[in-house]
């Protein structure tokens, strides 16, 4: 049985996931905070191949915790969304959106890769956005972490070929699911007195833009990116998935054109 670990474990599209895959492999569902690792061990505690652990990926001590745990599957999923305008948004909330989605995720990536490379043997899944792909106003700092994360996860994916080896990278760019997230990302910014000065007299349009796209855009089903998560789970052969699929088609017409 295959060990996988998830971080960011507590989100909508990974419960579903975690519920789908839970007698095919064992798993290492880690969380962020001690708070919500009482409430997962209490959500799986008749499951036997389930482990919860707390793994804050941007503290050295958790990090220093999991070296040693053997591990054939990272999914990497770990984020936070921080919206504002590039105009006059607070740099420590863009600085806090790159430690965490960036540099925290690939510091966690090159950890479990080490051990990956002793055997070589192993599966890194890397979970980005579309939001990396499109950009969208006022979410620039999350759209930007995410393009970064699709860059470093190409470039990953080519240097390990180079070396011939046998650990396989998958790129995951799901579009927008009601999973409470992206109406968290779009509402923060509405709380920062300089964003709400600056665009008072657009605050309404904006505001009524944002709902309309995300009542026509967010999927409640997960089963188009579940499935494509399962197919990159067993598949070592295809770097890039993509759901729901008009959103999909929509990212590679921007590409064409831009």
């Amino acid at each position: 049985m295959k060990k996988i670990l998830i971080t960011g474990a507590t989100s909508g599209i990974m419960k579903e996931l975690i519920k789908d895959i839970k007698d095919e492999y064992f798993i290492y569902v880690t969380v962020h905070t001690e708070s919500e690792l009482k409430n997962v061990k209490k959500l799986y505690e008749k499951d036997k191949n389930i482990k919860c652990l707390k793994l804050d990926i941007t503290n050295n001590n958790d990090i220093e915790n999991i070296k040693d745990i053997e591990i054939d599957i990272l999914i990497s999923n770990a984020a936070i969304g921080y919206s504002g305008s590039i105009i006059n948004m607070d740099i420590n909330k863009i600085r806090d959106n790159y430690e965490v989605n960036v540099f925290s995720n690939f510091n966690l990536i090159q950890t479990v890769l080490n051990n990956m490379l002793r055997k070589d043997e192993g599966k890194i899944i890397i979970m980005s956005s579309l939001a990396g792909i499109i950009p969208i106003p006022f979410l620039g700092s999350y759209s930007s972490t995410k393009a970064s994360i699709i860059k470093l996860s190409e470039c990953l994916n080519k240097e390990l070929k180079i070396l011939n080896s046998n650990i396989n990278v998958s790129l995951i760019e799901p579009g927008m699911y009601k999973t409470g997230f992206n109406k968290y990302m779009f509402d923060n910014k509405y709380d920062d007195d300089k964003f709400n000065n600056l665009f008072k007299e657009e605050l309404e349009l904006i505001r009524k833009s944002e709902n309309i796209i995300l009542k026509l855009l967010e999927r409640k089903n997960y089963n188009s990116i579940i499935k494509k998560i399962k197919k990159a789970l067993k598949n070592d052969n295809k770097f890039l998935y993509r759901a729901p699929l008009f959103q999909s088609i929509g990212a590679k017409i921007y590409n064409i054109f831009n």
